[in-house]
């Protein structure tokens, strides 16, 4: 029972984490029907910085948060104002392939930095564990999951109680109509830009402490967060949330108790069962296209 316990405790930090990392790929989609396929390029790119301010003047990578994610906030508003905008309600074929190619750039660029050896970031606690009554809870994943729920938190008090918030929402749920009231749509669309891929960046200081990483890592993470917002719902914050804990236990429970080797693929196949069912996910709803081809 312990044990189990355990493996759940572990799963939903876990799952926090990767909750975290999904939320601004969701909400990119959600507000600009953008498939931000160079979402984990930028989840990447923090864990290097974040090993870069570690490395370099000794800050601890967690709390290096407070630097990496403003960062990559200017850096994605930066390349929505460069790249995305242009084309930004072009069909969706065309937003997927130019971040596909935006990710290329960056993996490059990364490569050309920090090289193409595996890197890892070890700080003094990687090692140490928590001892509460028989679990044994890694220091770096706990400190890791807590981090990530503060961050959510944070954001989901933006999206639903200020100005901001009510901007995106009712950019997402009808961009003519808000434009009617004095929203300025494309604004909205950058700064949303620009916090999806902040999110990226907090949680790629935290996976950059959980896992090791190179440059091409990101096509793993682009994986990863794809097949949790489309089991969550595209577009829905509260979804990413649900498939990203579903998706960490899954990993978490299927490593002890079937084989690590399998960690992969098992949440693939949940996946894969509920879009059978439930073609739109989870909390997600059905596109009118959908319901016309239905």
């Amino acid at each position: 029972m312990t044990e189990l316990l355990q493996n759940l405790l572990l799963g939903l930090l876990l799952g926090g984490v990767y909750a975290l990392a999904a939320s601004g790929l969701t909400l990119i989609f959600g507000v600009m029907r953008v498939i931000n396929i160079a979402h984990g390029a930028y989840l990447i790119l923090a864990s290097f910085i974040t090993y870069w301010l570690w490395d370099s003047f000794g800050i601890d990578p967690l709390l290096a948060i407070v630097i990496t994610t403003p960062i990559v906030f200017a850096l994605g508003w930066v390349t929505y104002k460069v790249v995305v905008s242009p084309i930004r309600t072009a069909p969706m074929a065309s937003t997927v392939l130019l971040t596909f190619g935006l990710a290329l750039v960056v993996e490059g660029a990364m490569g050309e930095i920090w090289g193409n050896n595996s890197t890892a970031i070890r700080p003094s606690y990687a090692d140490e564990s928590f001892i509460m009554g028989g679990l044994f809870l890694p220091k770096a994943q706990v400190y890791g999951g807590l981090i990530a729920v503060v961050v959510l938190v944070l954001l989901w008090g933006v999206l639903t109680k200020t100005w901001l918030g009510r901007a995106i929402r009712a950019a997402a749920t009808n961009p003519s109509s808000a434009e009617l009231v004095g929203i300025k749509v494309s604004a909205v669309a950058a700064l949303v830009f620009a916090l999806g891929i902040a999110a990226a960046g907090a949680g790629g200081a935290i996976t950059g402490v959980l896992y090791p990483f190179v440059p091409g890592s990101h096509y793993q993470w682009i994986a990863r967060l794809l097949a949790i917002v489309v089991l969550g719902g595209l577009g829905s914050l509260n979804g990413a949330v649900l498939g990203a804990i579903m998706f960490g236990l899954a990993e978490t429970l299927t490593s002890a108790y079937v084989s690590p080797s399998w960690a992969t693929a098992v949440p693939y196949a949940i996946v894969f069962l509920v879009l059978l069912i439930r073609p739109q996910g989870l909390l997600g709803t059905r596109l009118r296209e959908d319901a016309v081809a239905a």
